[in-house]
């Protein structure tokens, strides 16, 4: 292929077009990772347990369509496989040649077990890279523990710092955990691709929930050795950084203010009307900010406290002092910003009719990414799929799942990805 045919090539269909992903596994972690390999151009095949990935069930749905569903599994095509059977084992086997990235996350061992493990794919596969995600990682003395991401981030020390000091730690109300480990994962993949350009020779990578959660905590590591001191959650505050957090407006509301450095500093005490408090020996400084941090929150909040958070908002942002309210999705789905860099994408959805999802990133100039539909139903590329990777006929997967060894899709309709999957 000439040089500007790749370049319009990979323009259109991402970085990765060439590539083919088979997701195993369920839940956050493995299928985000997935998905991030597809949003830029990897084709990715996901097999799914015959009762349907867990995830189904969390989140809202529409007409029993989740949207959960419709957003981590989008660009995917879903295939549904008993890989607990014999026959789904043999069945992944036959197909294993024609995909050159596996990302799992099954408790280690588990695919062993089935003889799918990295050692039994790259007999069939030898450049083989294939992505692990687990709770403790595929070695150690808790490898066999079972993990989710939150008891992950408990362990990490990463939950200690989440939430107020005079109650216990709270957490954030998504799979914080989970996505960490799924970026990691997508970007050792990425080298592991990389590394295979130059060598051939694929490779295993082995990420830990856990040590992905502590690797958040670094700045921390060398401050415990050195003093002793465990560092502590400090509510909306960032420790060190005054002024960094949440104040209560005229309106009863809330505006976070960060004016750590010293001249952002100088233009909020401008603002304020209290240009002389960059000048106090208690303000000047952000080593004296930080050492008088409770008497200067009380002063800004006073200040706060007096206006409107529209009237605040709007002479922040004059005078170029980082400040914002808290936004709620609604709050989102109204700024025109998020619309206009493309991070809420109407998105073809075969049960919906369209849905929106969040945008790609990050943002290539070159080579973008992009959402091409949403998530598809249990079993919905089962035929197209096993048609196109192996050399059943439409007789042979009838009679598989007529066994229950696979699942097709009961409306019977191809995806909308089959038309144009590219082959080997």
């Amino acid at each position: 292929m000439k040089r500007e045919e790749l370049i319009q090539r990979l323009k259109a269909q991402g970085p990765l077009a060439g590539h083919r992903v088979l997701e195993l596994g369920s839940t956050a972690s493995g299928p985000f990772c997935a998905r991030l390999l597809a949003d830029f151009g990897a084709e990715v095949v996901k097999v799914e347990a015959i009762e349907g990935d867990a995830i189904r069930e969390l989140g809202a749905t529409v007409d029993g369509k989740s949207l959960y569903v419709a957003t981590i599994a989008r660009n995917k095509e879903i295939v549904s496989i008993d890989l607990r059977s014999p026959k789904g084992q043999a069945l992944l086997k036959s197909m294993i040649e024609h995909f050159d990235i596996v990302v799992e996350n099954f408790r280690p061992g588990t695919l062993e077990k089935w003889g799918l493990g990295y050692d039994d794919l790259r007999k069939h596969r030898p450049d083989l890279v294939m992505t692990r995600i687990s709770g403790y990682g595929q070695t150690g003395p808790y490898a066999h523990k079972p993990g989710y991401g939150v008891i992950a981030e408990a362990m990490s020390g990463l939950r200690h710092m989440i939430g107020d000091a005079d109650r216990p730690p709270s957490r954030v109300a998504i799979p914080l955990t989970d996505y960490i480990s799924a970026i990691y994962a997508a970007l050792g993949t990425v080298m592991a691709v990389l590394a295979r350009e130059k060598t051939g020779c694929g490779q295993c990578v082995d990420v830990s929930l856990l040590e992905c959660a502590f690797s958040f905590m670094e700045a921390h590591v060398p401050a415990f050795e050195k003093t002793g001191k465990s560092a502590m959650r400090s509510g909306a505050r960032l420790p060190n950084s005054a002024p960094n957090t949440l104040f209560r407006t005229g309106d009863d509301d809330h505006i976070h203010i960060a004016a750590l450095a010293d001249p952002i500093f100088r233009r909020l005490a401008a603002v304020m009307g209290r240009p002389e408090l960059a000048a106090d020996a208690r303000f000047a400084t952000q080593a004296a900010r930080n050492r008088n941090e409770a008497e200067l929150e009380g002063l800004i909040g006073e200040w706060t406290a007096s206006r409107p958070l529209a009237e605040l908002q709007s002479a922040l942002d004059a005078a170029e002092v980082p400040a914002t309210r808290i936004y709620t999705m609604a709050d989102i789905f109204a700024d025109r910003h998020f619309r206009e860099r493309e991070m809420l994408v109407r998105t073809p959805d075969d049960d919906l009719g369209a849905v929106t999802l969040a945008g790609v990133v990050p943002r290539l100039s070159g080579t973008p990414g992009h959402v091409r539909w949403s998530g598809h139903r249990p079993g919905q590329d089962t035929r197209a799929v096993l048609r196109r990777l192996t050399t059943l006929g439409d007789a042979d997967i009838g009679q598989l799942e007529a066994e229950g060894v696979v699942c097709c899709d009961p409306q019977g309709r191809a995806s909308a990805s089959a038309s144009t999957a590219r082959t080997d």
